[in-house]
């Protein structure tokens, strides 16, 4: 693996009456863990990405995926035209070898892209300005760009010299409550390990680029995640660090709002012992053939019944979520069966699951080691190195910005001679 970055010069250490202490050098092996577990996640959901969306609307796909479906024929998505995924035959899941590279994709390049601009301009927080600037430098103004439903017409709005948060408003963006935020933002939470509210402000403005509403409520919960996930007790079983994490940001989303009612459906599904399967079928039923909780989409007539709507798409998500008990095989594989837009959530929790593995814990679940190189320019342009990057330099680069973070935004210290940070607990 790359070298930890070398210490800030400021690291003496001040006494804190509150404050959490994280080991620096275990973070970067961390970070090389989401970066892999994101990447099998992300392939391995696109084997069956818009094959099952329901029966409402002028699209219909027949009954959802089952548990038995796992290795079994793939069938065609939506758009597919009757020809099933090219990269597997079967429903399993899609990895590089060592001699192999991950390509980027949707749910990883703006990722890659925002921690790109953070350590270029050499801040905690983006500005408008420098949003703009990154997403009209790295992103291909014409397809295939790789960009669809709220990124599209938020690149479009910067194209024309609009800013953010503009970008993600309703009155600008009909697209506003897509899932596209959610899968955008989430590493903001890595940034502030610990600090869920300063990785909240970071991730503020990157959020509403794209969204509002809802939409930017739920990637506020990913992020909220990400954060605690540096701080959830590794003395905690799989199941309750993953249940322990969704407690502790379930507060972000209004309890008012169709979010809420999703997340705690699910939950109240999973620990009554309904099979996983039985409440993604209520979810369909429920949200898109009743439309309860206040979510409409069904009505506005989209096409494919708002496959790509943050709501349904967050909801799916927790299936996999809570069902998956933090086991990363089995998560992948539920988030994969689970329908609508499914390499997303999975990326998601196999991100976060990787980052609380590590590499080896990721190497250990699946029994192989995997390839660590990265090719951004497969969706993205104008980065350093023609495009190759590494999962160690990456890594590497994560913990500086985290460094920048602990000491000038947590008002924070880095203890060098133990390798650690010691951030100021949330007052």
């Amino acid at each position: 693996m790359d070298s930890v970055p070398p210490c800030p010069p400021t690291s003496t250490i001040v006494a804190q009456a509150d404050w959490v202490t994280i080991d620096r050098t275990r973070y970067a092996d961390r970070l090389y863990g989401f970066w892999l577990g994101q990447c099998i996640a992300n392939w391995t959901g696109l084997v069956t990405e818009m094959d099952k969306i329901g029966n409402v609307g002028e699209v219909k796909t027949g009954a959802f995926y089952t548990r038995a479906d796992w290795g079994q024929p793939d069938q065609p998505s939506i758009w597919a035209e009757g020809v099933p995924s090219d990269l597997s035959p079967t429903i399993d899941f899609v990895f590089r070898g060592a001699d192999e590279v991950w390509g980027a994709d949707d749910d990883t390049d703006i990722e890659y892209m925002y921690q790109h601009l953070l350590a270029r301009y050499d801040t905690a927080f983006l500005t408008p300005e420098m949003i703009r600037e990154g997403w009209l430098t790295h992103i291909r103004p014409d397809e295939e760009n790789y960009l669809w439903v709220a990124n599209q017409r938020a690149l479009d709005l910067l194209g024309e010299g609009m800013l953010p948060p503009d970008t993600g408003s309703p009155v600008n963006n009909e697209h506003y409550d897509m899932i596209d935020a959610q899968l955008t933002t989430e590493v903001f939470g890595f940034f502030a390990p610990g600090r869920p509210d300063i990785a909240r402000s970071m991730a503020y403005l990157p959020i509403r680029t794209v969204a509002s509403g809802e939409a930017a409520h739920i990637a506020e919960l990913y992020v909220t995640m990400y954060s605690l996930a540096a701080v959830v007790p590794d003395s905690l079983s799989p199941r309750d660090q993953v249940l322990e994490l969704a407690a502790a940001a379930r507060p972000v989303l209004p309890d008012t709002g169709y979010a809420a009612a999703m997340y705690d459906f699910v939950l109240d599904e999973y620990l009554a012992g309904t099979p996983w399967e039985a409440t993604r079928d209520s979810l369909y039923e429920r949200y898109q053939v009743r439309q309860a909780d206040g979510y409409d989409v069904t009505s506005r007539g989209l096409y494919c019944n708002g496959c790509f709507a943050a709501g349904i798409n967050f909801a799916a998500g927790m299936v996999s979520l809570f069902y998956g008990e933090g086991d990363i095989v089995e998560t992948i594989k539920i988030g994969t069966l689970a329908g609508w837009d499914s390499d997303n959530p999975t990326a998601t929790w196999g991100g976060l699951l990787g980052f609380l593995l590590g590499r080896g814990g990721v190497e250990q679940a699946f029994g192989r080691t995997f390839s660590d190189r990265f090719n951004i320019h497969r969706t993205r342009r104008g980065f350093p190195r023609g495009g190759l990057d590494t999962f160690p330099r990456m890594a590497a680069e994560g913990v500086g910005i985290v460094d920048r973070v602990v000491t000038s935004a947590a008002g924070g210290k880095v203890d060098c001679d133990r390798g650690r940070w010691i951030v100021p607990a949330p007052r």
